[in-house]
């Protein structure tokens, strides 16, 4: 049900007075924090009552989408342009492998950083910022001459504006957007990421083969600022910003606490830290997605091709498969949404997991110059299952932590970029010691097993003390 506010039941302010539109407007907004929605007027939208039709939430749902599909350009990158850069700078594969690692670990040590920003500074002012970060240092590649401008660029321009938006800006959207469908809301924009790689990963694989790693560089800067406009035009911070409720909402409900840092972000975020440190489903939602981050981005996003690329397979027909990734990744991602407003996240992230960690340890029998049945069947389930433990593992941080979820997903997500990063550096390694990716696979699968037991072991319900916040030393 949507809800608009009548700008009539504003009385006792007339023009006459000389009161102009902004006073209303900010009026309007103190109240709306506060509370107290019934003395703006605030029904439900019907077209009897001549309200919007669409909520603005969903407007801001579908900046927030397009902005993370910008910065998921960066994402289809690394792993077509492995082989071209050691062919023209003979860096090896661990080489190239460390710049990807630190993108990774501060793409997600930057998340709860950049919610805590979010909150001061404002949801548009960061995610801009961030896509013309991300523009830049995938630019200056081209610059480059040297290993170390490859983490400079790569690694620390990348990984931090990548990790301004990441999904801490999911949450931040869906807690202050929407009070409904939460959960398929989520869904939808954690698959932005994926419907980035789908669109980009085939298009960058072609332009890096035909002209060229450079001109694919230049094309994913184009596309992060590409967003920019759309991003300015329809992003808003809040819904009180318009003068509406969040989508789901009823008249009367409490607004939501607004999590504004006295003192900076930092200081937010590292309290939010501490706080939710004393509870102990924190650190097994840490572990569980540490591993979550090892097995998708540590480890088949930057190395399927390189390894496809062992085994004969040529790399568009590679690229090809990681973009199938991408579109039942849209799938599987958006599902598990809709799943987790309806059954317990636990034990779908225990579905998940033990589902991903015994097709890992299938691949290495899969491989092949040409890609038969099975590995088309891996490609479709791996996709389904690659960051559908998202919309799961952010509804039991609000579970846990109220209205510190955002924050502490941030953390949540930063252990995620963590394993991410430590996957993608140890799994080039044993490719360069090893002459192989087998044990890398075999490792993940494992490690999977691991995260579905962590996922398990969770209370089912969170004692009172934890859903203030976080604060509660409960274990």
């Amino acid at each position: 049900m949507f809800y608009t506010t009548q700008l009539p039941a504003l009385g006792g302010w007339p023009e006459s007075h000389g009161t102009c539109r902004s006073t209303h407007l900010l009026r309007r907004r103190q109240v709306i924090e506060a509370g107290a929605v019934t003395e703006l007027g605030l029904r439900p939208d019907t077209p009897e009552t001549g309200g919007r039709r669409i909520h603005p939430a969903w407007a801001v749902a579908a900046a927030t989408f397009l902005a993370l599909v910008g910065a998921a350009a960066f994402r289809a990158t690394p792993g077509v342009l492995i082989d071209p850069l050691r062919a023209e700078f003979g860096w090896s594969v661990g080489t190239i492998s460390l710049a990807i690692a630190i993108n990774m670990a501060l793409f997600g040590l930057t998340a709860p950083f950049a919610a805590a920003l979010m909150e001061r500074f404002g949801v548009r002012r960061v995610v801009v910022a961030a896509l013309v970060v991300v523009a830049a240092g995938s630019g200056l590649t081209v610059f480059m001459t040297a290993a170390w401008q490859l983490v400079l660029c790569w690694g620390v321009l990348v990984g931090l504006g990548t990790g301004s938006m990441a999904l801490s800006l999911v949450a931040t959207v869906t807690g202050r957007w929407f009070t409904a469908r939460r959960g398929l809301v989520s869904g939808v924009l954690t698959a932005g990421s994926a419907t980035g790689q789908l669109v980009f990963l085939p298009v960058v694989a072609v332009v890096s083969e035909r002209w060229g790693w450079r001109p694919a560089s230049l094309g994913v800067a184009a596309a992060a600022l590409a967003v920019v406009p759309f991003v300015l035009w329809r992003l808003r911070d809040k819904p009180s910003d318009l003068g509406v409720l969040p989508y789901g909402s009823a008249p009367g409900e409490p607004a939501a606490v607004n999590a504004t840092a006295s003192g900076g972000a930092a200081a937010l975020a590292l309290r939010t830290l501490a706080s939710a440190a004393r509870v102990g489903p924190f650190w097994l939602l840490v572990g569980g997605f540490m591993i979550c981050g090892a097995t998708t981005m540590g480890l088949l996003q930057p190395h399927f091709i390189p390894a496809a690329h062992d085994h004969g397979m040529p790399t568009t027909v590679a690229a090809g498969l990681l973009a199938v990734v991408g579109l039942f990744d849209l799938v599987g991602t958006v599902l598990s949404g809709w799943l987790t407003d309806r059954f317990d996240p636990r034990v779908l992230l225990c579905v998940y997991y033990v589902g991903r960690g015994l097709s890992l340890m299938l691949l290495p029998a899969l491989w092949g110059p040409v890609p038969g049945a099975s590995m088309i069947s891996f490609i479709i389930f791996y996709g389904l299952d690659w960051v559908a433990t998202v919309p799961p593992t952010l509804a039991l941080c609000r579970r846990y932590f109220g209205d510190s979820a955002p924050v502490v997903f941030g953390w949540v997500y930063a252990s995620h970029q963590v394993g991410a990063a430590i996957m993608a550096f140890a799994a080039g390694l044993l490719r360069d010691h090893l002459g192989s990716y087998d044990s890398a696979w075999y490792l993940g699968g494992g490690l999977c097993l691991v995260a579905a037991a962590l996922s398990v072991g969770l209370r089912a319900r969170p004692t009172p003390a934890s859903t203030a916040g976080g604060t509660s030393s409960a274990r």
